[in-house]
């Protein structure tokens, strides 16, 4: 037998309310949406932070590298500007230095009858370094011009 209401009470009451004991599905629905959106916003943010990495992508190796680390140092110090720098930097094209330098160097080294790539990785024999080494300076400190050879 159900217990009477009071005579106060409102005799209609509202669908969020729910007996002693029941569930409320109010409260479960509320918690579902609340964690979806803090997923979502996680999400936003995250996607939103990677923006100049993924601008950068299409650029030079090292220009991605420094805006990735200007995106970490963003995420770790809360430091916003990193995070604006980083996306000036993705968005402008650097120069290609690097092409024509190689480019001159092999011209150079095929003038100089080298072949193409030799001439920055000479081999330098190990003996002749410590030949070198043992035999010294060719001239004494403090010596008189007498005792260095080619002076009268």
């Amino acid at each position: 037998m159900s217990e009477p209401l009071h005579p106060i009470a409102p005799h209609h009451l509202p669908s969020f309310i729910t007996a002693p004991g029941d569930t409320d599905v109010l409260m479960v629905v509320v918690g579902i949406v609340l964690i979806g959106a803090v997923l979502a916003v996680g999400n936003f943010y995250l996607h939103l932070h990677t923006l100049p990495e993924r601008v950068a992508h299409r650029s030079q190796k090292l220009q991605f590298e420094i805006v990735a680390v200007l995106g970490l140092l963003a995420l770790f110090t809360h430091m916003h500007i990193f995070w604006v720098i980083g996306l000036f930097l993705a968005m402008i094209d650097l120069p290609d230095f690097g092409t024509p330098l190689r480019r001159i160097a092999g011209s150079v080294e095929k003038m100089a009858g080298v072949p193409p790539g030799d001439g920055a990785a000479e081999k330098v024999d190990e003996s002749a370094v410590h030949a070198v080494a043992a035999e010294g300076p060719e001239t004494k400190v403090g010596a008189s011009n007498s005792e260095v050879p080619g002076h009268a």
